[in-house]
This record gives C-alpha cells, sequence and structure tokens, in this order.
C-alpha cells in the first residue's frame, strides 16, 4: 500500500515537492561568493547594452527623434516652455515676438540634432521643468519599442496620443492602446510610472504585452513626470516634491480613462481656457471598454498609489473621490517594488485598506542598495502580503533574485539585471528580471479580469502555480509567497514559494488536504486490488 500511495503521489501533477536549494553556511567562503555572484547581477543591463552597436545606435537614433518631437510641441504651443534650462529662457523673453520664437526653436532643434548631449539639459528636474521632458538619452528607455522600428504598431495594437488637465489644471500627456483587431468589449488597465526618472516610455513593455493579450490600456505621465506640466497654474509641484499626485492623478487619469463622447472628461471643462492647448474631451477608444473590469499596475511611488487608490471605499478608507464613477471601479492591482502594507492615514499619505487582490513584486537590493553582508530577514518582503492575508484578499508576492528597483523600468545604463541580451534581431527580448516580471503581472491581470472564452482565462491559475519555472528566479534571500483562490475553487496558500509548496490545482481543498487526499486514495486502491484477488481466488 506504501509504494502505491508514493507512486500516485510522485506521479500527480497536484503535487509539487521541495526544492530548496543548499543553503551555504553563514558566515563562509561560499555564503560571499554566492552573494558575490547574486550582487553582480544588477551590473547586466548596462554591461549588455554599451556593447551592442545595434542598442547604441537606434538609442541615439530615438534619443535624437524624441528631442525633436518635443521641440515641435514647443513651437506648435509655446505655452510648454515652462522651464528654467538658459535656452527656453531665452525663449520665453521673446514670447512677443513669434517669428522670433519659431527662429530661435529651429536652431535650437538643429543644434540637438547635432549635439546630442546638448539634450541634457532638456532633462533637469527643476521647479519648472519635469526629469526626462525631452525623452532623451536614457529617457528614450528601451528605443525598440517606438513606431518608427515597432511592427507592433499597426499590425498588433493601435495607440493614440492624449492630453487632459488633472483636478488643479496642470496638463497630463498620455496615450491610450488598443488591440488593432478588436473584438467585444475589453477588460482595461491603466499603468501609473515611477517617480524621479520614469516617464511613461519606460513602461511600454507591459502597455503592449496587455494590448497582444486582448486590453484596451492607459499609459501616462503623472504631473512632474515627462512631458506632463511639473506645476499648476498656481505653482503646486508634481513628482517627488508632491507625492499626492500619485494618488490623486490617478484617480484624475481613471476618470479621464473611462469618459465618454456622453460623459466627457469634467476636468477639462472646469480647466477650460488655463492654456491655448488643445486637449482631448474624453477617452478616444471608449468604446472597446469593458466598464466591469478594471486593473491597475504602478512602480515605485506609482506602486503606492495604486495601493492607495484601490482602497477608496473600503471601511476606514475614504470615500471614492473620482467623478464619473459613483462607486470605486478598481478590481485587481499589481505593485512594482512593491506592494504597501495596509496602514491608517498619515501626515501625507492616505489610508490603504485591502480591498481587491493585489500582487506585489520586490526588488533584492533596490535603488542604491549594497551587497549584503549577513543574510537579511526572510520575511522582510512581506509586510504588505500579509496585510493582505489578514484582510482576506488574495495576494501574490515574490523577490526577484538579483535585481534591483529598475527591473520594471527599462532605462538604460541604470543598474538592473539583463533585459536586452541581444539586440542583433532589432528588439531586445529575454533577460532576467523583465520576463519573470511579464509572467506574473500579465497571468494576476487574466486570473483577475479574464472571462470565459477570452484567450487567458483557461491557464492564468496555471501560470500563477509555474514557480517551477521561475525557481532559480526567486531570491533565495526573501520569501515569495501566496494566497489566493483557484478558479477551481481550492485555495493556494504556500508561505516560501521557493521551498516548494503542495498545489489543489483540481479545486479540491487546500494543497496539504490535496496531498492527503491521494495518500487515502492510495489506499482505498490497494485495499480494493487485495479484495478483488481474495475473489479470484475464491
Amino acid at each position: 500500500m506504501l509504494r502505491a500511495a508514493l507512486l500516485l503521489a510522485a506521479l500527480s501533477p497536484t503535487f509539487v515537492g521541495a526544492q530548496s536549494d543548499e543553503e551555504p553556511e553563514f558566515p563562509s567562503t561560499a555564503w560571499t561568493e554566492r552573494e558575490a555572484r547574486n550582487y553582480a547581477r544588477t551590473l547586466e543591463a548596462p554591461a549588455e547594452l554599451v556593447v551592442q552597436p545595434a542598442f547604441v545606435t537606434r538609442l541615439s537614433q530615438q534619443s535624437l527623434a524624441n528631442v525633436a518631437d518635443f521641440t515641435a510641441r514647443a513651437v506648435a504651443d509655446p505655452s510648454w516652455l515652462l522651464a528654467s534650462s538658459q535656452p527656453v529662457r531665452d525663449l520665453i523673453d521673446n514670447l512677443n515676438a513669434p517669428a522670433l520664437v519659431l527662429a530661435e526653436l529651429e536652431a535650437l532643434v538643429t543644434t540637438l540634432m547635432e549635439d546630442p548631449a546638448a539634450a541634457a539639459q532638456f532633462s533637469l528636474n527643476t521647479p519648472l521643468t519635469p526629469l526626462c521632458a525631452s525623452h532623451a538619452l536614457q529617457c528614450a528607455g528601451d528605443p525598440f519599442r517606438y513606431p518608427a522600428v515597432d511592427n507592433f504598431y499597426g499590425s498588433e495594437g493601435v495607440r493614440e496620443s492624449v492630453t487632459y488637465y488633472d483636478r488643479d489644471c496642470a496638463r497630463i500627456t498620455g496615450h491610450v492602446w488598443k488591440p488593432a483587431n478588436v473584438q467585444g468589449a475589453l477588460p482595461t488597465v491603466v499603468i501609473e510610472n515611477g517617480s524621479i526618472q520614469a516617464p511613461e516610455s519606460l513602461y511600454w513593455w507591459f502597455a503592449q504585452d496587455l494590448v497582444r493579450a486582448g486590453y484596451t490600456v492607459m499609459t501616462f505621465d503623472p504631473r512632474g513626470q515627462g512631458r506632463s506640466d511639473q506645476q499648476t497654474p498656481d505653482f503646486e509641484q508634481g513628482s517627488n516634491a508632491n507625492s499626492a499626485v500619485f494618488w490623486e492623478g490617478l484617480v484624475d487619469a481613471i476618470d479621464f480613462f473611462r469618459s465618454t463622447s456622453e460623459q466627457p472628461y469634467p476636468h477639462n471643462t472646469s480647466c477650460a481656457g488655463t492654456y491655448p492647448t488643445q486637449v482631448s474631451p474624453h477617452n478616444p477608444f471608449f468604446a472597446v471598454q469593458d466598464r466591469e473590469r478594471l486593473g491597475l499596475a504602478g512602480h515605485s511611488l506609482g506602486a503606492t498609489g495604486v495601493a492607495v487608490v484601490q482602497s477608496y471605499g473600503a471601511p476606514g478608507a475614504e470615500p471614492w473621490p473620482g467623478l464619473i464613477d459613483d462607486v470605486n471601479p478598481v478590481d485587481v492591482v499589481v505593485a512594482w517594488d512593491s506592494l504597501r502594507a495596509p496602514g491608517a492615514a498619515g501626515e501625507t499619505t492616505p489610508a490603504v485598506v485591502p480591498r481587491v487582490p493585489a500582487m506585489g513584486q520586490t526588488s533584492e537590493y533596490g535603488i542604491l542598495g549594497a551587497p549584503h553582508t549577513e543574510p537579511p530577514d526572510p520575511e522582510a518582503h512581506k509586510n504588505g502580503f500579509r496585510g493582505w492575508v489578514e484582510a482576506d484578499q488574495p495576494v501574490f508576492q515574490f523577490t526577484i533574485r538579483g535585481s534591483t528597483h529598475f527591473e520594471w523600468s527599462n532605462i538604460p545604463t541604470f543598474p538592473a539585471t539583463s533585459w536586452c541580451p541581444d539586440a542583433a534581431s532589432g528588439r531586445c527580448a529575454e533577460g532576467w528580471g523583465l520576463p519573470m516580471a511579464q509572467h506574473y503581472s500579465l497571468a494576476w491581470m487574466d486570473r483577475w479580469l479574464k472571462r470565459p472564452g477570452e484567450s487567458g482565462y483557461d491557464d492564468a491559475d496555471a501560470r500563477l502555480l509555474a514557480e517551477a519555472d521561475w525557481h532559480e528566479r526567486l531570491s533565495f534571500y526573501y520569501a515569495s509567497a501566496r494566497d489566493f483562490p483557484t478558479r477551481g475553487g481550492g485555495m493556494q496558500r504556500c508561505e516560501d514559494l521557493r521551498a516548494g509548496c503542495a498545489q489543489s490545482g483540481d479545486g479540491s481543498g487546500s494543497g496539504a488536504g490535496a496531498a492527503w487526499l491521494f495518500l487515502l486514495l492510495a489506499g482505498v486502491f490497494a485495499r480494493r486490488l487485495r479484495h478483488n484477488g481474495a475473489l479470484r481466488a475464491r
């Protein structure tokens, strides 16, 4: 009977045994050597990019094109020239002479096209100029994801630029996305940037993944980021100088994303005439949205934004502050570095209350992390996870091995694991941390937003339970965990994915219960064999 039980358990696809790597003792030479190899991953991306002529050439080309586009916008609408760099101050001094302004701008474009280093002055983060406004140099992100070279546009997806006012009349720029061949009303996702060095272009990887998977999407630059205004007409700042824009501005973005021709975006009306800039009256792709399905993804301070915004309307949190919907429309969130732990409102941050399923993805070394000199607390990255579990909300948390804060933002030369190991084919693919982020981010959205008959619905649970495929990329320092129900009704609870977890993929109950069920069935099977043998002997 024991042999039969072990055979059934081994053959069963619903049980995964322990897969823990052998841990070197601390302190020891082996531990130090392993840490050195792990930390070296943080330099993979900058090392691989600078030696690839195809990448360097494409980045230079796109940087120049972005500067030209940025300057052309200023030519068409000088009201965008709220900047403190000397060339633009000189132009502002001559705003009463349009012909002179145009001539000076054309000369500036020529200078920037001939000298890419000069474009850096448009990337200064001053009280008046958002960092990366020009999208030049590193601010271009992955240079292979632009329409000039990426056949995604037109063949797979359609993207349209939008501009609208936030609640305080700062101009916000972004894009809305949809599949090229839309069938029916689609689930929807809004993606929010991180802060400081993070224009929306750094997150187009996930926008494209979502569009390919059958979503309509919005990317945008919060106030103080990228090409949106740094400040309001009353000089209220954005970005890190006013972190509230990462939740207040996200609510405004949701309002715009869900606006229609019959229900136009309201802040455009209240801010009308603030600037001569033409704004988008509503989301041009509203007709392909399923308004019952909305997800959010955010990085860094944007991750705090999605945690706050999903809270609105929950007990202990503020009411939903949006103007398009009466109640909070958010159904699921993904937080990239990382999921904020629940807590009451502070002096500067509203309350975070778990209300919807959440996934947290975390880095090992953060923004400027140093190598570990001793083993960290393995539970240190699970504060948000524990809060969601206590609130009885589905949650998934993992840490990427060897990763930095920049795994989720494709910034050339910044420390990160590999994300463009070979650009010879004319695109960045493969790598280490980003493919893992892509896999789980999309699977989590599919799990909670897709419906029967839609691509990604049937295998969403299986993709979320595929840690065997990603085992070598899970942190060996910090425990990764999950606690969510499968569509079959079974609970997938695991406190340490790398150590191995029982699963209940058939929805019959907990993972441990499934394992015991197989042992029980094995015993019944063995007894029946003996009973049948006795009958035949008679």
